[in-house]
């Protein structure tokens, strides 16, 4: 099944966060952790937390994330949560190397037993929009 819906980021906090250990050499980008809060509309609606990596130029636009999502809402009005992970790169007008993913055994209540994969697209106009491709065991 295929579960769609559109999303806004309701919060971005920027955390401090020092590796260990610290790295020899600097690399050409810098490297931020940052938490995140999403409401979500439509086929997929609720909220998530996300925990958001990347390697990122806000000037330039370069760069590539990884973020861990915990979701909590409803697929097609299947209440529940899980969690599912998703990353790309960029470099200032594209998405490449697109990876997305539930993560296996996270589902609960009515989306015990999700699998399956997704994406994430953004529109001309700044919209944010997901799906879902998932089965139910």
């Amino acid at each position: 099944m295929r579960a769609t819906g559109t999303f806004g980021v309701k919060a971005f906090v920027p955390t401090e966060l020092e590796p260990e250990p610290e790295p020899a050499v600097s690399t050409g980008l810098p490297v931020g952790v940052a938490t995140m809060e999403k409401h979500f509309e439509g086929q997929v609606a609720g909220r998530s937390a996300t925990l958001f990596t990347s390697a990122f130029d806000q000037t330039t636009g370069v760069g590539t994330y990884v973020a861990m999502e915990s979701f909590e809402g409803a697929l097609h009005g299947r209440d529940g949560a899980f969690n599912f992970v998703h990353s790309a790169t960029t470099s200032g007008s594209d998405r490449t190397a697109e990876f997305f993913t539930i993560v296996p055994s996270s589902g609960t209540r009515d989306l015990a037993g999700i699998s399956g994969a997704g994406g994430i697209a953004i529109d001309p106009d700044g919209t944010h929009r997901i799906w879902f491709d998932y089965e139910l065991s």
